[in-house]
């Protein structure tokens, strides 16, 4: 866990303070409570990048009338939860920016200065962190310790999860995979002998784990089956210490009411926002591809497919379905939670995630991808004699698709491919070994040493991408 942390450390430098795309959504249900005490998103929207607010505000910078709810106030989807989760941070940042002013600093206490925007990001960065932490922990109790941290750095930096705990810290999927594996570990932990306690603080677990994400729901697939075996259990009274029907019941029913209660922040933004705590401004789940979901697409498709994009994922599955047949009570319903996902998100209109690096709704699943790749390694690496040898092999093997995904990431930050929409594998494949070695050192010096300039430049790219893709006439 030390490696973990120095390398965490080492790592902080790759923070990118701004507040891009989604991101402006879920910024503004922290910062417009924080600094203007309401949900009145204006100042965010009329703050944000270009390609954010061209569609949503007018040539004086006031919102578009289809953009107003039918309760006078701007649009906004976005979820709370991530709010919630800065809100610690921010809040220091705050008094620290209040009593630098009393003393004579000009620093704007406005929520869009740079001790806010930073503050922001170190909090986003710290909960990836401990999203990998939790997994990591979970990991290496199925399998050798040097298997579970070489799973976790693999995921760490081969997958879809550093744009979101680096690049974009102001969107919400490092801080759903710190939740999830919160949640999916916390379960674990108490599988066996769970007291009305532990079933409460599940719930409010289950609570703030779809307040930052709603498709987070489809993790509550591990309860199921371990509610229908403790029924049988408590109907046959399988041991003197076996809760009753009774006991089950109360418990079940708290838990479902501690999470309700800790859904409060987002019914109470949803009544403000949109007049009903039930209407999310997403398309409505009756609109969804449930008959038809798009189960190929979602994982090798040009646009944002989640193998083609982030291939080490295909050995973590691989990994879940060892670990079903080795451990079948506990990877069952982990398998099942993975799966439900799956086909949760497969059916979703916008399944390929528009702006998105990978498919980035599938970075709530990490906890599950360490441990499948975990899983996975330790069959892999019984090939061979020694356990020297198994470590070398592995290194070479995990290194490979990290450097892949690093080229890829350059890619895709600079808009050397789009952002949007399926990209040319054939010309991303050419840039991995003629155009990304070339820039790599000098955009990567720019990025840590000039990053404002940096950031103007990619969203101007953005932008041409966008005129592009979507001439106007």
């Amino acid at each position: 866990m030390l490696l973990l942390l120095v390398l965490f450390l080492l790592s902080l430098p790759l923070l990118n303070p701004w507040v891009r795309g989604d991101g402006v959504g879920y910024y503004a249900y922290a910062r417009a409570p924080l600094i203007e005490h309401s949900l009145d998103f204006t100042h965010d929207y009329q703050q944000a990048n270009s390609s954010f607010r061209e569609n949503r505000l007018d040539e004086n910078g006031q919102p578009l009338p289809e953009f107003r709810t039918r309760t006078g106030h701007i649009e906004n989807h976005f979820t709370v939860g991530p709010a919630i989760l800065w809100a610690p941070f921010l809040l220091v940042a705050h008094l620290g920016v209040l009593l630098a002013r009393s003393l004579g600093s000009a620093v704007a206490a406005d929520g869009f200065s740079t001790p806010y925007r930073l503050a922001m990001a170190l909090a986003t960065a710290f909960y990836g962190f401990l999203g990998l932490l939790i997994s990591f922990r979970l990991a290496r109790k199925y399998v050798d310790e040097s298997w579970a941290l070489l799973a976790t750095l693999a995921i760490w930096w081969a997958s879809s999860l550093p744009i979101y705990m680096y690049f974009n810290p102001s969107w919400s999927h490092a801080h759903s995979a710190f939740v999830v594996a919160l949640f999916l570990w916390y379960w674990h932990e108490t599988r066996d002998t769970r007291s009305l306690g532990q079933w409460i603080l599940l719930g409010a677990l289950g609570g703030l784990m779809l307040d930052v994400y709603y498709a987070n729901a489809m993790l509550f697939a591990v309860l199921p089956l371990e509610a229908a075996r403790e029924y049988a259990a408590a109907a046959r009274k399988a041991t003197p210490a076996t809760p009753s029907v009774s006991q089950l019941v109360t418990r079940h029913l708290a838990f479902a009411a501690t999470l309700i209660v800790c859904m409060l922040p987002t019914f109470i933004a949803h009544r403000i926002v949109y007049g009903s705590i039930f209407q999310t401004g997403y398309i409505p789940i009756r609109d969804w591809s449930w008959t038809s979901p798009n189960l190929l697409s979602v994982l090798f498709s040009a646009n944002h497919g989640l193998i083609s994009w982030t291939p080490i994922l295909l050995f973590a599955f691989i990994g879940l379905f060892a670990f079903w047949r080795s451990v079948p009570r506990t990877g069952l319903a982990f398998l099942g939670a993975a799966l439900a996902y799956y086909y949760f998100i497969a059916s979703y209109p916008d399944w390929a995630g528009i702006s998105s690096y990978g498919n980035r709704f599938f970075v709530s699943l990490t906890p599950l991808f360490i441990l499948g790749l975990a899983v996975f390694l330790d069959r892999f690496t019984r090939i061979f004699r020694t356990r020297r040898a198994a470590i070398v092999a592995t290194c070479v093997f995990l290194g490979c698709f990290v450097f892949w995904n690093a080229g890829v990431m350059f890619q895709w930050g600079t808009h050397l491919i789009p952002a949007r929409g399926p990209i040319s594998f054939p010309t991303m494949i050419r840039n991995q070994f003629l155009v990304v070695p070339r820039q790599i050192t000098t955009q990567l010096e720019k990025y840590l040493f000039g990053r404002k300039a940096m950031m103007q430049q990619i969203e101007e790219r953005d932008l041409d991408q966008l005129k592009s893709t979507h001439p106007t006439d």
